[in-house]
């Protein structure tokens, strides 16, 4: 049968990645080389490969076409033609609760617990809900638009005209299904811009600020971890007028922020290279641009666990080991950008990571070491919200 097929070209795929790049990318060049699958083939064959990657750390040792198996039952929320194939003991139940799915599952089959997934809850920051981070692997997050001032009519309109669904989830907020086919229906980055729930709830502490009485307008702003820019087109939608400078550690990864810019009509902005982690910090702008800054934005480089109900590939090949190299990188970062912040400025510092070494511990260490005075703290525990999970914190500088 076709789905046995399925299954064994997915335990194919699974054996030859190493983990080195994103999986999405490596299945692309996979299907590019041997071209005999068809759309529904690929379909099929990506949703085995990733319910495999979403069980995370747990049933270490089960062969790996059990293990697709197991988490296409824990991923299903209905019965469906894939699982009638390959599990059709356990079919009828795909629409059960995850809790009595993982009852039924290891009594019939392999013990399984919730925690196995994710095996490290004592690491985790303080707001976390444990039993719900960890079922939160078995659902794919939405796809989220950020509405850009004044756009909100036509997004919505184009939307409803190619007949693809939306919640909304505030003023500026939609979600929609993740398969979603939205490129050639609205203007990205001109009219919204993709961009998940929790990243943008992330400018409520923005406008938190503007409301405080001790709030001076911010006119210049460094996002000094810029990436491909979201953050940054973000603060000028909400802080209008302001002067933006944007950096990160290589030109490469600038590249799509300068396209965007363009489209969303960022026309005045500096931008350099630097490796904010050196000391002295290296960058091919000595001065950091028009320094001091009244607001910098520090989202910087973590291990991306909030965001790994996306790519679920990064869960199961994770090593602990690492947070403390990006510990270790955030303080660097944020010991180097906090000397040109002008006193009254603000500093944003964001993860997208739900450990606390990255989270509150690095917050304790801005406070401990610098003039800067912790204002509030979040977590935006996306995983209520079919959305990542992201940490922010905003100090001032006396």
């Amino acid at each position: 049968m076709k789905y046995f097929s399925h299954l064994n070209t997915a335990v194919t795929v699974l054996e030859r990645y190493d983990g080195k790049e994103p999986f999405s990318i490596f299945l692309k060049e996979f299907f590019r080389q041997d071209k005999k699958y068809g759309s529904r083939d690929r379909k099929n064959i990506s949703e085995l490969c990733y319910a495999f990657f979403r069980l995370g750390k747990a049933l270490p040792g089960v062969a790996t076409d059990k293990k697709i198996i197991a988490g296409l039952f824990f991923c299903a929320r209905q019965p469906g033609s894939l699982l009638q194939y390959l599990l059709p003991d356990l079919d009828e139940e795909a629409g059960l609760p995850l809790e009595d799915k993982i009852i039924l599952f290891s009594e019939h089959y392999t013990p399984l617990a919730l925690k196995d997934v994710f095996p490290w809850q004592n690491a985790l920051s303080e707001e976390v809900i444990y039993n719900h981070f960890c079922a939160s692997f078995f659902v794919q997050p939405d796809l989220f638009l950020r509405i850009r001032p004044g756009k909100a009519a036509i997004v919505k309109e184009q939307l409803e005209q190619a007949g693809i669904a939306f919640t909304q989830k505030n003023d500026t907020c939609l979600a929609l299904p993740n398969t979603s086919k939205i490129d050639d229906v609205i203007a990205i980055d001109r009219d919204a811009v993709i961009q998940d729930y929790s990243s943008q709830s992330v400018g409520e502490l923005l406008q938190w600020i503007t409301q405080q009485e001790q709030y001076q307008p911010v006119h210049n702003v460094w996002d000094c971890c810029a990436a491909s820019g979201g953050k940054s087109i973000m603060a000028y939608d909400m802080l209008p007028g302001i002067q933006l400078t944007v950096s990160d550690i290589r030109d490469s990864i600038l590249f799509n922020l300068h396209k965007r810019f363009a489209t969303a009509g960022i026309q005045r902005y500096d931008s350099f290279t630097a490796d904010l982690a050196a000391h002295p910090p290296f960058s091919s702008k000595g001065n950091f641009g028009n320094t001091p800054y009244q607001l910098i934005i520090a989202d910087v480089p973590c291990s991306g666990s909030g965001t790994w109900g996306r790519t679920p590939e990064q869960l199961a090949y994770f090593d602990m080991s690492a947070i403390e190299r990006y510990s270790t990188l955030q303080k660097k970062i944020v010991a180097n950008v906090i000397t040109h912040i002008q006193p009254g400025g603000y500093l944003l510092y964001i993860t997208c990571s739900v450990f606390k070494q990255e989270n509150e511990e690095v917050v304790q260490f801005i406070e401990s070491n610098s003039r800067m005075r912790l204002l509030k703290k979040q977590l935006f525990t996306g995983y209520e919200q079919g959305a990542d999970t992201l940490f922010a914190a905003i100090f001032t500088a006396s």
